[in-house]
């Protein structure tokens, strides 16, 4: 756990000052963190740092801290993981995972969404027998966006610069796209650059162009590192 998932679970566990310190001392206390509190503008922001430099604390008791703290507060957490997947990049990843698993599977007061981007790989490490995370829990699939969302939003995006764009026009990007949540906001991005207050059909096909010029490359070579198969 790094500094900013140990801020991230203190924060949401504890809203008062007296209590943020208090829990920094107890259960952070070896990690010699620096406290700070600001009230500026009227508003109060508490946060620390963590110096790892002379850590006492050992990794299973960091590990334990998330669970540690629910025990203590009497509340649930849970603690979201994005791009879960880059845990294979770790050094001795299957060690890791096992140290993290070993942990993890006692904690009865913490629940952990591991997600990311690359399903194939997640899929890996839930789904193969030979991992240490195999069957380590429920595992969702997210649908695509509908596409009623994505015209409400684009369309919204749009009002909010002062710029207008149709239903219509806003269904056809999420056609083009397929719904695909990155490249449906890159190519409304890019009818927004091009449109000075009315979207047009016609703006619309010539970003989509462009952006198809742009990855084209990209794609070939993608499709180049491919087998035969």
């Amino acid at each position: 756990m790094n500094c900013s998932s140990a801020t991230a679970v203190l924060k949401i566990s504890h809203s008062v000052w007296d209590d943020f310190a208090a829990s920094v001392r107890k259960y952070l206390g070896r990690l010699l963190p620096s406290v700070t509190f600001s009230d500026m503008a009227q508003t109060c922001e508490l946060s620390f740092g963590l110096d790892f430099k002379d850590n006492k604390m050992t990794f299973d008791e960091i590990l334990d801290l998330p669970q540690a703290i629910s025990r203590d507060s009497g509340k649930k957490m849970v603690v979201c993981i994005d791009e879960f997947q880059n845990i294979n990049e770790y050094d001795d990843p299957l060690a890791f995972q096992r140290k993290l698993r070993s942990h993890w599977q006692k904690h009865t007061d913490v629940c952990y969404c591991l997600y990311g981007s690359k399903r194939h790989m997640l899929l890996d490490i839930f789904h193969n027998y030979n991992m240490p995370f195999y069957k380590f829990g429920d595992i969702l699939f997210l649908e695509k966006i509908p596409k009623k969302d994505w015209i409400e939003f684009i369309g919204r995006k749009f009002s909010e610069t002062g710029k207008e764009i149709s239903g219509e026009l806003c269904s056809m990007i999420t056609d083009l796209i397929k719904n695909h949540p990155y490249y449906t906001q890159q190519l409304s991005q890019q009818v927004w650059f091009r449109t000075a207050t009315v979207a047009s059909a016609e703006v619309v096909d010539e970003a989509f162009s462009d952006i198809i010029g742009q990855l084209s490359l990209l794609f070939a070579n993608i499709i180049d590192t491919l087998t035969p198969r």
